[in-house]
């Protein structure tokens, strides 16, 4: 039985027999952190079938991830690797494990500082709103981001490996490790770490990053390495409590095409509804066909997901010295402009 696998397994170049070794590890990391925020969840009562997740998974982490991967490596990166050539070949001489970790020290490096500016860009926080617009964050949630952000952080990550004459099979590893950091500090795990979250970046951290609170509007930015935002003073870790509300502070599409679309022209997704025969045909597709597919297979139905109750029913405003405004001028403030979410200044 095992000779068909061995024989397969060899056929392949070095990135696919590392391929063959790294998805297992991914779906065993899946397993683990499902069983770890059932067990220890960082916020109770999230459902595995929360609201939002068959987009997350189908439309974010299937479709477009398979597409981006063609579009990325085969018409942008080959391009580039057949222009270019070796004249970078910087790092093949390299052991593969002093590549891997060059490669993810550099990369989460840069990916603070764009991260950075997404937050404090109006119209490059319109390629990231999508991932910030999830109200239910968990392991999947990170999965959750517009394709342009996909393209220009995937293409500035693989491209040096590639160019700087890397290991092919630093591509797949560094794949894992930024698979299962992007899922873990996303989950919805109470995670204690301690003295290591100013070294290594944790759900403790990061799920305050997604919190709909003006203390987090421009912080907690680091994806792996937690000291960049500690170097930079933009950490925010809080003792003994926990975020109330979560998601944008202004409505978002929950439709894959329609975040994508709002990223170019806002509208207000309920109110296109109804006034469109064409988009009120086409918004009611998902959920007419799961309807139908929950009559016939009733385990189906919760392929629809369930809204959680937030603890705050609108943004939570950040303290200020002298105390804070009536709650209805804070959210004025905080929701006049949806091209991304502006704190009130401190006075």
């Amino acid at each position: 039985m095992l000779e068909p696998i061995s024989t397969f397994y060899y056929s392949l170049n070095a990135v696919g027999r590392t391929t063959m070794i790294t998805t297992p590890i991914l779906l065993l990391a899946v397993v683990v952190l499902l069983v770890l925020e059932r067990k220890f969840p960082y916020r109770k009562g999230l459902p595995f079938f929360r609201e939002g997740l068959f987009v997350d998974l189908f439309w974010y982490t299937l479709v477009q991830s398979y597409f981006l991967q063609i579009l990325i490596f085969g018409f942008i990166i080959a391009p580039l690797a057949a222009h270019f050539g070796t004249r970078f070949d910087l790092v093949s001489s390299w052991p593969v494990a002093a590549q891997v970790g060059f490669f993810v020290i550099t990369h989460d490096f840069y990916i603070y500082w764009f991260h950075r500016f997404q937050h404090n860009s109006a119209f490059f926080w319109r390629t990231h709103e999508a991932h910030h617009s999830g109200k239910h964050v968990d392991w999947l949630a990170g999965s959750r981001s517009h394709i342009v952000e996909i393209i220009i952080n995937q293409s500035i990550e693989f491209a040096p490996i590639i160019l700087l004459g890397a290991n092919p099979i630093v591509v797949p590893i560094k794949a894992l490790i930024d698979a299962v950091w992007g899922m873990y500090i996303h989950a919805n795990i109470d995670v204690k770490s301690g003295k290591l979250q100013y070294v290594i970046n944790g759900p403790e951290m990061h799920l305050w990053h997604h919190a709909d609170h003006e203390e987090v509007y421009y912080a907690n930015f680091s994806t792996k390495f937690a000291f960049w935002d500690w170097m930079f003073g933009t950490a925010f870790l809080p003792q003994d409590r926990k975020p109330e509300r979560w998601g944008l502070p202004y409505a978002f599409p929950k439709d894959y095409f329609a975040q994508h679309a709002f990223s170019v022209v806002r509208f207000d997704e309920k109110a296109l509804a109804e006034k469109s025969a064409v988009f009120r045909a086409y918004h009611g597709v998902r959920w007419r066909l799961l309807g139908w597919v929950g009559e016939r297979l009733p385990a189906a139905k919760v392929l629809q997901g369930w809204e959680v109750p937030q603890g705050a029913l609108e943004t939570v405003p950040a303290p200020r010295p002298g105390g804070n405004p009536e709650p209805a001028a804070a959210v004025a403030a905080a929701t006049t402009d949806s091209s991304r979410p502006v704190a009130s200044p401190v006075s």
